[in-house]
């Protein structure tokens, strides 16, 4: 039931909360174990399997399903969690139609995956319900590692190196650890709590400490952590926003998506968070489509993306895309947003239609207005605060394939440096790799 239909402006409540309630729950109910069992059927358990070659974190993904099919979820649990620490997010969010399940045999020939990213989440939770830790901490190695951001680069890289028996320190800005799964992921795609679930359950192999609302350059510096650590990873992700240069951008009602998501999943009362009746999302990335889907779940009536190039370039997957349609948001491509209206708070968006030009992206000469009583910027994040004398490339902290950045004793991973595609998955990944070859570079062990 829409509470206030006649609203325009920002305003709360504009549902009930039972409905509010529904529209947060799961995307997808977990299976059962008799369902579990039947999708794990269908997996061919491919020689050489294209799904295990398309994930980021090289999970044995045919072993895990036929211990699944074996009725042996806790092994299946230890197969994934041995790659991807965080398996248990990372089967909400990773876009596995375009990785694993777009690999699949099954895909190409009849287009009907396995549906692995089910599968992954089913043996996950299990050990995360039980609070089951299947990994030992190796003895104390009297080393001392600090971890800049508790987001998945940072939480995969601490535990391990915990798990290697190094002591890890971590420190994060924010009043919760978890990063882009606790603050930064749409709401319904990490119900009930599972981000903290997981970095509580993370943080039973012990050795790792958390020290929240602790920033570099602010409460800690560089050379302090160099000075009394054995290492440093930088895992701290993207922390500035671009910005809207168009006239009108400081309007009232205009924010950026990535604080609209972060306080979406931090409140306790959803009926208290106020949306527009008629919302414009401006960018073409997750971030756009989950401010998007969620204003929509919030109760606004009309919402809009609007991206400037075509479809076949923003980076949200089709599924995403698709998925954003059938909750009702418009999507348009091709333009790019001019000025806002709007005489203290935004009432409309000015766009401009474009084309690829010899010079790249230009306006056509003809254009449209949307009404608009909320805008939210979703165009690409930045590096905030990297250190003095790190080298950079394209805006990110310049790594080597195992992490290692310009500086000695110096590694970086995730959202913040080179090489990854700004995924939960690839993350960890990197967060994994750089503890590897920091552990090496400590101890001199090759394994």
């Amino acid at each position: 039931m829409i509470h206030s239909p006649q609203t325009d402006g920002v305003a709360p409540a504009r549902l009930d909360p039972e409905t509010l309630a529904a529209h947060f729950d799961d995307l997808y109910p977990d299976f059962d174990p008799h369902e579990a069992r039947v999708a794990a059927d269908r997996c061919y358990f491919c020689f050489d399997a294209p799904c295990v070659t398309a994930c980021p974190t090289d999970i044995d993904i045919p072993l895990f399903i036929r211990q699944i099919q074996a009725g042996m979820p806790d092994a299946a649990a230890r197969t994934i969690l041995s790659q991807n620490i965080l398996g248990s997010m990372c089967a909400r969010v990773c876009p596995t139609e375009t990785l694993c399940e777009g690999a699949c045999v099954r895909q190409i020939a009849e287009g009907n995956p396995v549906e692995i990213g089910r599968l992954q989440r089913y043996a996950t939770d299990q050990l995360l319900l039980v609070n089951d830790h299947p990994f030992e901490r190796a003895a104390e190695t009297g080393k001392r590692i600090a971890v800049i951001g508790a987001g998945p680069a940072g939480l995969a890289c601490a535990h391990r190196l915990a798990m290697k028996g190094h002591s890890v320190t971590i420190h994060d800005g924010h009043s919760k650890p978890g990063g882009l799964n606790e603050y930064g992921i749409a709401a319904y795609k990490a119900a009930n709590g599972i981000a903290q679930a997981e970095v509580d359950w993370l943080m039973g192999i012990g050795g790792i400490r958390i020290e929240t609302g602790s920033t570099l350059g602010d409460t800690v510096t560089l050379d302090d952590l160099k000075r009394d650590h054995d290492a440093v990873f930088l895992g701290m992700g993207l922390g500035g926003v671009n910005a809207l240069k168009i006239p009108g951008a400081d309007l009232d009602g205009v924010r950026d998506a990535v604080d609209f998501i972060a306080e979406l999943r931090q409140s306790d009362d959803l009926s208290a968070l106020p949306v527009g009746r008629h919302v414009v999302v401006i960018g073409g990335g997750m971030t756009a489509v989950d401010a998007a889907v969620q204003s929509r779940l919030l109760g606004a009536e009309h919402v809009t993306i609007v991206y400037r190039r075509g479809r076949e370039a923003m980076s949200a997957s089709d599924y995403e895309l698709d998925h954003a349609a059938t909750e009702g948001v418009k999507i348009i491509t091709d333009a790019m947003p001019v000025a806002l209206q709007g005489d203290g708070a935004v009432t409309g968006v000015d766009f401009a239609y474009t084309r690829s030009g010899l010079d790249g992206l230009e306006k056509t000469g003809q254009g449209f207005v949307l009404k608009a009583d909320q805008v939210f910027k979703a165009i690409g994040q930045t590096l905030d605060g990297a250190p003095a004398h790190l080298d950079l490339s394209g805006g990110k902290i310049a790594v080597s394939a195992t992490g290692r950045t310009s500086l000695a004793g110096i590694w970086a991973g995730g959202d913040c440096a080179t090489g990854g595609e700004d995924l939960t998955v690839t993350a960890v990944q990197q967060g994994r790799d750089a503890a590897e070859d920091i552990h090496a570079s400590l101890t001199g062990a090759t394994g």
